[in-house]
């Protein structure tokens, strides 16, 4: 998304300086077109001549150079985006009061672009009332404020106020002003959590399934412009999300009769929920008492989702399946892909670390009809998320 892109940096003088050097890289590596600003005080703390090596554009600084004096006016209007990291508490002011009195400065003064501020300061001044107003004041004028972290301090001090990491920086100016929405109008149903099947009012078989993927897809669906519906099972998220269409269902044939009443009309399945394979034939009306020394539980096979939309899908449709395997989990996942009339199997085993139930983080494998086989690393769901909507929109909407 960040290819081509025009990002004009700002560095202040801050400890956290440092970070906009590998600030500077990744955003080249993305493809952007990357020149930068420093103030003054900021080359105490980083060096000019690794920042215009990293961008591949000279650094300026000086606002009275003859080489700079007109470039405030040319490079707010060049950029698609001025990214201002790390903003000092002293520079923050500045520009709270319309102060102008370095290259820095003059440039936000003349920016008709987007202005985005990283601060980064120790804990007492962050919280100071006077940084709060300034910052009230910043957001007053149109500019946006990325969070700042919980961390270590230079002054030693654990707390806030530490500039945000770049990555963190990265995916903030993706998520803000450069996210497409190609699944824009589009259709979109996806079912996540466990179901629970009724012993007795009581008791119930389930899973340890958290929700968790399911809603991060949910999430990345609806940033990505989707008409989304949520099918859940019973989780202990407290889930709300202004724009999509929540669904609660507790059985694995709740959820098998909301599917198939939206189904139709859905342009893509997603179904991530962890549906029982196995349900009590019957349920007793009063709670079942601890008599017997053994206890027998008849089970039944739950209706097959997957298979059932894959039987109901027509052309056009898209539909995807999930696999939790813990042994020859390639092979399973693709005699799903198959057996279900799946368009993708996304593949998780619970013999990667940190994927499967429970984790705030997931190792998936995407199994694709046409024959493609990608691979990602661990990462945190809603990263995850995103690869595997990353992937719809790539195969089926480039």
């Amino acid at each position: 998304m960040l290819e081509g892109k025009k990002i004009l940096i700002g560095i202040t003088g801050s400890i956290a300086a440092y970070k906009a050097i590998y600030l500077v890289r990744l955003l080249v590596k993305a493809g952007a077109e990357v020149k930068v600003i420093m103030t003054p005080s900021s080359k105490d703390f980083v060096s000019s001549l690794t920042l215009s090596t990293l961008s591949r554009n000279a650094v300026l600084t000086d606002l009275f150079d003859e080489m700079s004096w007109a470039n405030h006016v040319m490079l707010g209007r060049w950029a698609d985006i001025m990214l201002i990291a790390p903003l000092s508490c002293n520079t923050l002011s500045k520009m709270a009061q319309g102060q102008c009195d370095n290259l820095l400065l003059a440039t936000y003064l003349s920016a008709n672009c987007p202005v985005v501020v990283a601060p980064a300061m120790d804990e007492d001044m962050w919280h100071h009332p006077a940084t709060k107003l300034n910052l009230q004041k910043l957001q007053s004028f149109g500019n946006t404020i990325i969070p700042v972290d919980k961390g270590e301090l230079a002054s030693g001090l654990y707390g806030d106020g530490r500039m945000a990491e770049p990555e963190k920086i990265i995916q903030f100016i993706n998520d803000n002003f450069f996210l497409t929405h190609p699944l824009a109008g589009k259709k979109v149903l996806v079912t996540a959590g466990p179901t629970y099947e009724a012993i007795d009012p009581v008791r119930f078989i389930g899973n340890h399934s958290s929700g968790k993927m399911g809603i991060a897809i949910a999430k990345e669906l609806y940033r990505r412009g989707a008409d989304v519906s949520l099918i859940l099972g019973p989780v202990a998220i407290d889930f709300s999300e202004n724009g999509i269409n929540l669904i609660r269902v507790t059985s694995a044939n709740e959820m098998y009769k909301a599917c198939h009443e939206i189904f139709e009309e859905m342009e893509i399945s997603i179904m991530s929920a962890a549906v029982a394979d196995y349900t009590p034939v019957a349920k007793a009306d009063q709670k079942i008492k601890k008599k017997e020394t053994k206890f027998n539980l008849e089970l039944t096979k739950t209706k097959d989702i997957l298979k059932s939309l894959g039987e109901k899908k027509k052309k056009g449709q898209i539909l995807v399946g999930f696999a939790l395997e813990t042994a020859n989990e390639k092979k399973y996942a693709l005699e799903k892909l198959v057996k279900k009339n799946a368009d993708m199997i996304v593949l998780n085993s619970l013999n990667d670390a940190g994927a499967g139930f429970g984790h705030d983080t997931n190792k998936i494998t995407i199994f694709q009809k046409e024959g493609k086989e990608i691979h990602f690393d661990t990462k945190s769901k809603e990263e995850v998320a995103k690869d595997i909507i990353e992937t719809i929109i790539n195969s089926y909407y480039a």
